[in-house]
């Protein structure tokens, strides 16, 4: 009779053996085995991009039937963290998620009430983007405050935040880094430090992106060292995004720089007090921090006396907050432990995708504008001009982005249902300009205070009705990427 460790060695062998066989295409891209038959085989945007590693450790983990969160999940939490260089990683079951309790751990009571968001406190963002990186501050009863995108780099008009700043209301800054190009950082931390606001960065399509500040400005904020692993140049403090504001989230949806179906996480980047509230918000709002199956980590679970409860009421069941459950599962974990290894070279195939594609359609500017990284003031084969700033990034691209030029004899729509007529898959700017979404409409008739607004928003408006976005993920091969290029050229041909 086999015992059980030898039969879930078995299991995992032919595990490993099926998904070899069944799961072909969705191998990274410089893998020869995966097959592409341009104009029948599907480009998409995005996809999965996993080996057998994912798949046995799926089932490992579920044969082991832990399910919620557990030894795998508190793995990948510190495995995240220490890639990234932060306090304390937190998995949620997704980056909604990860942007609500990241917005609702900075209402908690704890705070000092200054620096508490309360109800009608203002929350400053940028207009076209993900509305789930805008939802949770109204969800939390603030008030977002919208400015303008910059079309060349999808990201915030960081001019506009003094005027969107209002002093005893403004709390907080929170906006994301735009389809992996990293925002003005450097401009927002200082906005952020005069006025002494939160700052949350929605890293969800930017895990492994990095922002470079001159050494005295990044000290005069202070930033001391890169992020781990990341090489000093002696002129430069280097670290990923997600690592410079208080509070950071990420999505593991399969879109995103690394997956476990669904999932995402909350990153505390230096105050680690911060954890205790988030991870309240995340596991029902409860006072104890005790992992699922641990008791009495505190040493005095019937001593405690809190609210109105009597003394010595089990901690277990004691609530400080309104929360939710947002936990994934172990075996999500167990799949975001495998592609957290191979993170490294899926960046890298993001970054070698889009200049690619940047290369393979240069020569088409009377067409198409095309997006530069913060920073940038110009692209050639060569590599990026910089602005006089002094600060630079060097984008993980989540997308190639171009914006069809008014000029063009042919539109946004009808460049985006040729690709689709291809089987290229290509996707609009999320929700473009937020402000003219139906929940954003209907809000303003119920609620006119609910939001308020910086000013038109011609940067947002031109991203909703220009731009589209090509996929960069580290499943395209060469003769995919060589296709796309050559249909676009081909369409602008015909026009």
């Amino acid at each position: 009779m086999p015992t059980p460790a030898a039969l879930k060695a078995e299991i995992l062998r032919l595990t490993r053996e099926y998904s070899a066989l069944m799961h072909r295409a969705n191998r990274p891209g410089t893998d020869e085995a995966v097959v592409f038959e341009p104009g029948r085989t599907s480009v998409p945007y995005a996809a999965r991009v996993f080996t057998e590693d994912e798949v046995e450790a799926a089932v490992g983990a579920t044969l082991d039937f832990w399910l919620t969160l557990g030894p795998e999940g508190a793995a990948f939490e510190a495995e995240l963290a220490a890639f990234l260089g932060v306090k304390h990683s937190l998995l949620v079951n997704s980056g909604s998620s990860a942007n609500l309790v990241a917005l609702s751990t900075l209402t908690t009571h704890k705070l000092p009430t200054p620096k508490r968001v309360q109800p009608g406190d203002e929350v400053i963002t940028v207009a076209a983007g993900f509305p789930t990186t805008v939802a949770p501050i109204i969800q939390c009863g603030a008030v977002p405050v919208f400015i303008d995108n910059d079309p060349v780099t999808g990201n915030a008009r960081v001019e506009q935040l003094e005027t969107a700043f209002t002093a005893g209301k403004t709390k907080a800054v929170m906006m994301a880094h735009t389809l992996g190009n990293p925002f003005d950082l450097g401009a927002v931390l200082e906005f952020c430090r005069r006025h002494d606001l939160w700052l949350i960065e929605d890293n969800c399509d930017a895990l492994g992106c990095t922002y470079s500040l001159p050494v005295a400005r990044a000290r005069a904020l202070g930033f001391t060292e890169n992020s781990p692993d990341l090489p000093a140049d002696g002129t430069h403090i280097t670290r990923y995004t997600g690592t410079w504001g208080d509070l950071s989230t990420q999505s593991f949806y399969p879109p995103h720089h690394l997956t476990m179906g669904e999932g995402g996480a909350v990153n505390i980047v230096h105050r680690p007090p911060l954890k205790t509230a988030a991870e309240s918000f995340r596991d029902w709002g409860r006072d104890c921090w005790c992992a699922s199956g641990v008791d009495n980590t505190c040493g005095k679970r019937f001593e405690w006396q809190i609210g109105e409860l009597p003394k010595g009421y089990d901690h277990k069941y004691i609530y400080s907050h309104l929360g939710y459950n947002l936990k994934p599962l172990d075996p999500q974990a167990a799949i975001g432990r495998q592609q957290l290894k191979k993170l490294p070279a899926f960046i890298a195939a993001r970054k070698r995708n889009w200049e690619t594609l940047r290369a393979g359609l240069a020569d088409l500017g009377d067409y198409f504008e095309f997006s530069l990284p913060t920073h940038a003031s110009d692209w050639t084969t060569a590599g990026f001009s910089w602005d006089a700033s002094g600060a630079h990034c060097d984008p993980s691209w989540f997308g190639f982005m171009l914006r069809v030029r008014p000029s063009a004899p042919f539109s946004q729509t009808q460049l985006a249902r040729h690709l689709e007529s291809k089987k290229i898959g290509n996707r609009a700017l999320f929700g473009g300009n937020l402000l003219r979404q139906p929940a954003f409409v209907q809000l303003q008739k119920d609620r006119p205070q609910a939001f308020r607004v910086v000013g038109a928003m011609p940067g947002a408006d031109e991203l909703m009705q220009r731009a589209l976005f090509l996929g960069t993920f580290p499943g395209l091969t060469p003769t995919m990427l060589d296709y796309e290029i050559a249909t676009i050229r081909a369409f602008v041909r015909s026009k």
